[in-house]
């Protein structure tokens, strides 16, 4: 039977629970589409985004973690594989939702670079674990 290592399986539990959380944004996204929470169009497309990022990162973000096991990849370049698009998908989805935050927003604020950040994390990852898997790393 193949087995996870210790540090994969504490990042799967953590991350399964946290994914918990984006019943909270789902809750709340109803509330803006019935119109219960007033928001502009652009807070509307930005809560949404921010909502579908998150689950879906999540899950892309535990298949990575899996797949990191199947790697040779060690020390910082190991971490990035296995974490990079889970922080991913904490900060992508914080972007939208806090630089969407405020009574008539119609633009992002300057909290809009955590969802750059997030990109950031998103390829470092995908890209390191995508080499270490070809490479046999």
């Amino acid at each position: 039977m193949w087995e996870l290592s210790s540090s994969a399986q504490s990042t799967a539990g953590i991350v399964v629970l946290a994914a918990i959380t984006v019943t909270t944004g789902g809750h709340f996204l109803t509330r803006v589409v019935r119109g219960r929470v007033p928001a502009t169009d652009f807070q509307v497309a930005f809560f949404r985004a921010g909502h579908a990022h998150a689950g879906v990162l999540i899950t892309l973000g535990l298949v990575c973690l899996l797949l990191t096991e199947a790697t040779d990849l060690r020390g910082t370049w190991e971490w990035l594989a296995r974490t990079g698009v889970l922080i991913a998908a904490i900060l992508m989805p914080a972007g939208f939702f806090l630089s969407a935050a405020g009574s008539g927003r119609t633009r992002p604020n300057g909290l809009i670079v955590l969802l750059w950040a997030g990109v950031a994390f998103l390829v470092a990852g995908l890209g390191t674990l995508g080499v270490g898997l070809l490479t046999g790393a």
